[in-house]
């Protein structure tokens, strides 16, 4: 894999509670000048986006625990598109999976990802699911029509190779939590990940060279 390669697999990711306008548009200004692509909060997602149309720029619905309901969080969905998100990552609501209400998970799904033209990648929060979960949370974004399961939003706990294992049985996976190096994003590559969320995704690619 060329560096260039590696780049475009990278989403470098400010998502912060303390995350300022001008951190969003920085981070979208180091993607184009590192050939990743950015993940930025939706309330900055027009203005971040206008630095760098060139970059595929993604924005997150439900952020942090899915717990918006259905109609909101499809609102949201919309809103994203209409600033310009290229890319959605929605948060599933963990606590309905892990309550056995599994066609609501579904169907919220569902109607999100019909709403919007744009590719939807399902943040399941690996961390906190056992694998049997973990398997009724893919199986749920695959029949909503999702394009990717994401491993979580990083606030669960890192991303597992176990659980990128598991995922990529499903769906294409964004691997994403605690990443910092290449050598780690490298290993979740390896386990079947076809993108890696990061903060330090300018890092990761500077250090393409170096291993």
């Amino acid at each position: 894999m060329e560096r260039h390669e590696f780049a475009a697999r990278v989403d470098h990711t400010v998502l912060g509670p303390e995350t300022t306008p001008a951190d969003a548009r920085r981070v979208v200004a180091e993607a184009a000048e590192h050939g990743t692509n950015a993940c930025v909060p939706p309330c900055y997602l027009a203005d971040a986006a206008a630095v760098a149309p060139e970059v595929t720029t993604a924005t997150v619905i439900g952020f942090p625990h899915g717990q918006h309901t259905p109609e909101v969080k499809q609102a949201e969905a919309v809103a994203a598109w209409q600033d310009g998100a290229d890319e959605l990552d929605v948060v599933m609501n963990v606590g309905r999976l892990k309550a056995g209400k599994t066609d609501a998970v579904t169907d919220e799904l569902s109607e999100l990802v019909a709403s919007v033209p744009t590719p939807v990648k399902v943040i399941v929060e690996a961390p906190l699911l056992p694998d049997a979960e973990l398997h009724r949370a893919a199986e749920a974004a695959v029949d909503a029509d999702a394009d990717y399961l994401k491993t979580g939003t990083g606030l669960s706990g890192p991303a597992a190779v176990t659980d990128v294992e598991l995922l990529a049985e499903y769906l294409p996976v964004k691997a994403s939590g605690g990443i910092d190096t290449y050598a780690e994003a490298r290993s979740m590559l390896t386990a079947g990940a076809e993108r890696i969320g990061a903060s330090a995704g300018v890092a990761l690619v500077e250090g393409f060279e170096t291993v």
